[in-house]
């Protein structure tokens, strides 16, 4: 879980919005596309390692993952929650 005094800091890196941890709703949404193969990232490159945890702008339009409690803010591997239906 990403420590409480990182999540005030943090914020996107693209629109500058402050980031919320990801719903079970939405783990699961994203993990279902994962799961078929039909989700990219920004970068375009096909997400094949599910999520556990995320953190997703206040808008509720990008997700970006978490590793080992390790928020990966690069926008490249943002994913967009359009994709991920």
């Amino acid at each position: 879980m990403v420590d409480e005094e990182l999540l005030k800091i943090l914020v996107c890196p693209q629109s500058h919005q402050s980031l919320v941890p990801a719903s079970p709703d939405i783990l699961s949404r994203i993990n279902s596309a994962i799961s078929k193969g039909t989700l990219t990232n920004k970068k375009g490159t096909v997400v094949t390692e599910s999520l556990q945890e995320g953190l997703v702008t206040k808008d509720g339009s990008v997700i970006y993952p978490v590793h080992e409690d390790i928020p990966v803010m690069l926008i490249d591997e943002s994913i967009s929650l359009a994709d991920a239906s």
